[in-house]
């Protein structure tokens, strides 16, 4: 198959292209941005399209970044699809596109309502894509991911990591959290089934690892695969609290907006792609992290 991917030189793209290479598929990269009253001439089979602007956790992006990043620039690429030969198009949304919170677990159903630009410009694509009459022959999938990990991610798993691994204490034991993640490998899986399987029903699809943890679990994981016995305190919460407060002031390791990461519940239901896949996941939760940590070993 011949299959165009948009921001192929990222963490998600430098996966799904090594990921996609040993199918035997063949690939094309492309550099895409929003300019006005763009066009693209698309002969591929397929169109994966993972460019777009992401979070910015220091808040020094304006708010049009992410508008024409993400649903302006997409808006475009789908116009351009559906006026060519191309027959799918998969879209990398994100969880984030129906809620920054979620109580109990997060299905496809659930009525959207993200609260930052990110989250809100990747709902005008999600809506703007689902309003076009999509003709017969063409196959349209929308890609909710929760928080992906893999060789090569950087981030609040690599926090941890270097946590356990230089013997320190983990010191939010007292924050009984459940969070879902996504193993770089049951993404690319997924994808290559989405393209590959003419059966599977268009529309949205969230995409989880099968089982969630909590942090405290995390912890005693990455304890595991170092070798290492983690140790976990149990801090009052309140105590956490204002020594994150204090952190958005003086910018110490801890601030309100990393303790909320470390601790939130975001718990992703799975059940209705592994339904249209009909099959399971290559990989479990606990596998796809130990797999994860090991890299960050290996490349220290």
């Amino acid at each position: 198959m011949k299959i165009l991917i948009t921001g192929a030189t990222g963490f998600v793209g430098s996966n799904l292209t090594t990921y996609l290479e040993k199918e035997n598929n063949d690939l094309q990269m492309a550099s895409v941005r929003y300019f006005p009253e763009q066009k693209f001439d698309f002969t591929e089979d397929a169109i994966i399209h993972l460019a777009g602007k992401a979070h910015d956790l220091k808040k020094v992006s304006q708010p049009l970044d992410y508008y024409q990043s993400n649903f302006e620039l997409t808006k475009q690429l789908f116009d351009s699809f559906l006026n060519s030969d191309t027959e799918v198009f998969i879209f990398m949304s994100s969880v984030k596109a129906c809620a920054d919170k979620v109580e109990g677990v997060l299905i496809e159903s659930n009525n959207s309502d993200p609260k930052t630009h990110y989250g809100i410009s990747k709902l005008q694509a999600e809506q703007y894509i689902l309003s076009k009459t999509l003709p017969v022959e063409k196959r349209v999938y929308i890609i909710r991911p929760c928080m992906i990990h893999g060789p090569g991610n950087k981030g609040n798993l690599n926090l941890l990591y270097q946590i356990v691994n230089k013997g320190l204490p983990w010191p939010l034991g007292a924050f009984n959290n459940q969070r879902s993640f996504l193993s770089i490998e049951n993404l690319c899986f997924t994808i290559n089934e989405l393209l590959q399987n003419k059966d599977i029903p268009n529309g949205i699809y969230q995409v989880a690892d099968d089982e969630s943890i909590s942090t405290n679990e995390l912890i005693e994981i990455i304890g595991a695969s170092l070798g290492k016995k983690s140790k976990i305190l149990k801090i009052p919460s309140w105590i956490i609290s204002k020594t994150a407060n204090l952190g958005d002031y003086l910018h110490l390791p801890l601030n309100s907006e990393r303790l909320e990461k470390l601790t939130e519940n975001y718990v992703v239901s799975n059940e209705k792609i592994k339904k249209a896949l009909k099959t399971e996941l290559p990989i479990s939760t606990k596998q796809g992290l130990s797999i994860t940590i090991e890299s960050f070993t290996r490349n220290k």
